[in-house]
């Protein structure tokens, strides 16, 4: 049953009303704007009907408030004092319609019906949007890899349930297009999708970007302000690269998973969210635990479903349809009307090992098509040092320790080859510079050029 709050000031108007609606419609009342914000925060309502004229706030401020706080909730203004000038107002603020004192009943509950009806039919189409964009959003994690059948499968598992869930695999990979499609395929699709990239931002800033802060709380605090999970309220929250956060912040984002509140920074009053949170990094973060880096219980807390990306070079045989993808892709949006890809070319891409995986795999088919010169990208347009890389080749002038992880190795070659230059280096390898200079720091290699 479709609930209906009735905003007045006069109780005799409020209780004629509501006893005029009761019959078909659950039925709150509130005797000013302020009573009906917190009506609005306790209740799932689904059309507010207003006075125009309140001591206090009017209705024409509720009605903007509710339009910020509430967007989509249909809200009708009765007023004693009907004007043209009123009404046009309170329509180009947002409101459904607008009705004069003495309400004709009759007509009040066809206007009520009918903005319910229009609510729901545009609650459906959101729904149906939501779906499409489900689909959508499964289709980009392109493979028929068994590896990569089964993150499509654990994803339709996971996506119409709660559950945290963490997605762990190399720079790269696909983690944030994995955590839109558990978004977009959940039944908060056409809620909020927040996504926090941890790792580039500094811990005092970090704290306050995801809480929120008062004024004053701080220098430079001028004002109140959301925190992301907030702005992520109802919908997905997803911190990537969660293993930058500091032991400090894990402890505050810990409690926030646990009692389901925030507390912004110089407060102390906290906050209900409810958000579905999805975390991702590039480090085995059982690892990071072990080395003592990050919290064993917030692990616990994150790790609830895990999401396994493998780097591309352990699935090669999804190359030829990654590349088509990314053909079809930049065709129109380059304006190119290239046709495929010479079978010398797809050899050379195939014997490369991609240390920046499917995101350097998409900027390399954006390269080559921009550089074309025929309707087939052919060996010539493939970049240099790709074809003079299918092999990972360690030389004599950037050695590197036969117990360096693999990916230290890929990054000395990458610094040795651009003679030190971190931007180019960043683009060889196909991951952010913010991302390179963490490596580098990570493996000691500031030195290498």
């Amino acid at each position: 049953m479709s609930r209906i709050l009735i905003v007045d000031d006069d109780k005799a108007t409020r209780d004629g009303l509501a006893l005029a609606l009761g019959h078909d419609y659950a039925v709150l009342t509130a005797a000013d704007a302020e009573a009906a914000l917190r009506a609005l925060t306790e209740h799932e309502v689904d059309l507010v009907l207003t006075d125009l004229r309140m001591p206090g706030r009017d209705g024409l401020s509720l009605l903007r408030d509710i339009i910020a706080s509430h967007p989509g909730l249909p809200v009708i203004l009765l007023s004693a004092y009907g004007s043209v000038e009123s009404a046009v107002e309170a329509m180009r603020d947002g409101a459904v319609d607008f009705l004069t004192k003495p309400v004709n009943l009759d007509h009040l509950e066809l206007v009520v019906r009918r903005a319910l009806r229009q609510k729901n039919l545009e609650r459906q189409n959101a729904r149906l949007r939501a779906q499409l964009a489900g689909r959508s959003a499964l289709d980009r994690l392109i493979g028929s890899s068994e590896t990569m059948l089964a993150v499509r499968e654990r994803i339709e598992q996971v996506a119409p349930t709660p559950a945290t869930v963490l997605i762990q695999g190399p720079s790269g990979t696909g983690k944030e297009l994995v955590a839109r499609a558990l978004h977009a395929l959940s039944p908060r699709a056409d809620k909020p999708f927040v996504a926090v990239h941890c790792a580039a931002l500094a811990p005092s800033l970090l704290e306050s970007e995801l809480f929120g802060h008062v004024k004053g709380a701080f220098t430079g605090a001028t004002e109140d302000r959301k925190g992301r999970f907030e702005i992520a309220d109802s919908g997905t929250l997803f911190l990537d690269e969660i293993s930058e956060i500091d032991l400090a912040t894990q402890v505050k984002l810990l409690r926030v998973l646990e009692t389901r509140t925030v507390e912004p920074v110089g407060s102390a009053t906290p906050i209900p969210v409810d958000i579905r949170l999805v975390a991702a990094t590039n480090r085995d973060l059982r690892a990071w635990v072990d080395a003592g880096k990050f919290r064993e219980d917030l692990y616990f807390r994150l790790n609830v479903v895990d999401i396994n990306l493998p780097p591309l070079r352990e699935r090669q045989g999804d190359l030829p349809l990654l590349c088509d993808a990314f053909v079809r892709e930049f065709n129109p949006q380059l304006g190119r009307g290239i046709i495929g890809i010479a079978p010398e070319a797809m050899t050379a891409l195939a014997a490369y090992p991609w240390p920046g995986n499917v995101r350097e795999l998409r900027n390399t088919i954006e390269r080559m098509m921009v550089l074309a010169h025929g309707d087939h990208l052919t060996l010539e347009d493939v970049p240099k040092n790709i074809r003079e890389g299918r092999t990972p080749v360690s030389t004599g002038t950037a050695p590197s320790s036969a117990l360096e992880p693999e990916e230290a190795t890929l990054i000395r070659r990458a610094l040795f080859e651009t003679k030190g230059n971190r931007t180019a280096a960043a683009k060889r390898l196909g991951i952010p510079l913010r991302t390179l200079y963490r490596r580098i720091k990570s493996y000691g290699l500031e030195d290498v050029k």
